[in-house]
């Protein structure tokens, strides 16, 4: 019996539709097993097979309620969906924080030394969001002032970005730079991605990093990192430094009768797998006509038919290629290969830059980073993803020492379940196989229908 609910979702057509019903499902932490996607004229369709994220099907109908109120024309409820920061600290009663972000090229101990600096200038971190893929990190904090948790004034911003920049710009040395790795960094002070309303979820703040690493060119592999594989196939490398299964595929191609490009993703299967793939693509200015997703023994493919902005199928084998490799970066920059780290401790001034320190002096380097402050403002928890500085797993025998020199934090080890890997198995139903030979049936049907 299948613990999967089916969910059909019809409504006008607008732009980035999709996206928005993507986000608001991996919003409530629904997982997508299956999806049918289409739209044609003034019409959207989708069928989505979801289950929640324990695996359960869905039966509470809070959850229906706000998705539907969410992809409607009802404002939603601001207490249905937040960011993690509106779920845990008050703006009312401490005033709204200040958003920054950052790219830079990483290197080991950069997000310490990010941490250090914020310390230093009496900022407080309330939330912190940081993610390092092919030697490029990207980072969305909220900070507020340290003695009287207010919004920072723009004078002083001024400074603190000023400053910030200095640090980002130390890795940007003349060794350090050449033709092939560019350098990408910058420090900007954004809007606050207020609670309610799409701006306030937690799926804004990842596309938002989605959108600094492609922004800072994080599909083009460093020299020293380059894999002997095809455009648009990642291999990954284990603690040994072999490589392990394929596991990532993306290909495009076109189908010129009916002037879409074809895109074609295979990969491990995950949690908001679609959702990265989904926002990068219209990131990267292409319109999603038509879709099928679907999960198998472990692999997920997905089959997207796509436009570009101006109506055109992806004209140029280069076009392609960069599509390829910006959408195998989309995949491979959540999945983290270290050892999950869960801290939890009282909040108090340089909390996160005495972690970080000694993350640093233990030679760990951070791959993924998750701060947020509670409600109360006295406990922070913290989420990092870290390995040694050659790519190899956390030892225990150092978490033990971790433990004892950081005292009074709550430190525990999460090492993720890994879904055991079987074959790529295409799924029966194509829905590239269903469109070539029925999309005018279907076009003609959704104008009988209007």
């Amino acid at each position: 019996m299948s613990l999967s609910c089916k969910m059909q979702i019809d409504c006008v057509k607008k732009q980035d539709q999709l996206l928005e019903v993507v986000q608001v499902l991996t919003e409530v932490n629904l997982t997508i097993s299956k999806g049918y996607i289409s739209s044609d004229a003034r019409w959207f369709m989708d069928v989505f097979h979801v289950k929640e994220e324990n695996g359960k099907k869905v039966t509470d109908q809070r959850i229906i309620n706000c998705i539907q109120q969410a992809i409607g024309s009802k404002r939603i409820d601001p207490s249905k969906i937040t960011t993690l920061t509106s779920k845990s600290y008050d703006t009312n009663l401490h005033g709204e924080p200040t958003a920054i972000e950052m790219t830079a090229t990483d290197r080991p101990g950069l997000f310490s030394e990010i941490s250090a600096a914020l310390a230093d200038l009496d900022c407080n971190i309330i939330e912190a969001h940081a993610w390092s893929h092919n030697s490029c990190l990207a980072c969305v904090a909220y900070i507020s002032d340290q003695s009287s948790n207010a919004r920072i004034d723009s004078h002083r911003l001024s400074a603190i970005k000023q400053h910030l920049n200095t640090v980002l710009h130390a890795s940007s040395t003349p060794e350090n730079t050449s033709i092939q790795s560019p350098q990408h960094t910058d420090v900007k002070s954004i809007g606050l991605i207020r609670a309610g309303g799409r701006e306030g979820t937690m799926t804004t703040v990842e596309r938002r990093l989605h959108q600094l690493l492609l922004s800072a060119q994080d599909f083009d592999v460093p020299p020293l990192q380059q894999r002997a594989c095809p455009p648009g196939i990642s291999v990954g490398i284990d603690s040994n430094g072999e490589k392990k299964t394929q596991k990532t595929s993306v290909l495009i191609e076109n189908c010129s009768e009916k002037g879409y490009s074809i895109v074609t993703v295979q990969c491990k299967d995950r949690r908001r797998l679609m959702f990265d793939t989904v926002c990068t693509l219209v990131d990267m200015q292409y319109v999603i006509s038509h879709a099928s997703v679907d999960s198998h023994g472990g692999y997920a493919f997905q089959e997207y038919f796509i436009r570009k902005i101006d109506g055109g199928a992806l004209s140029s084998e280069s076009e392609k290629l960069h599509a390829m490799k910006c959408l195998e970066a989309a995949v491979e920059r959540r999945v983290c290969e270290g050892t999950r780290l869960e801290l939890s401790a009282n909040n108090r001034v340089g909390l996160l830059s005495d972690i970080t320190r000694v993350l640093r002096e233990k030679g760990l380097v951070v791959l993924r980073a998750d701060l947020a402050t509670k409600m109360d403002k006295c406990t922070v928890d913290i989420t990092f993803y870290v390995r040694d500085i050659v790519g190899n797993n956390v030892d225990m025998e150092l978490v033990k020492s971790m433990k004892r020199e950081m005292g009074l934090i709550d430190l525990a080890v999460k090492n993720e379940k890994v879904v055991k890997s079987s074959p790529v198995v295409k799924p029966r139903f194509s829905i590239g196989d269903i469109f070539k030979s029925q999309i005018e049936r279907l076009s003609h049907s959704l104008l009988t229908y209007m």
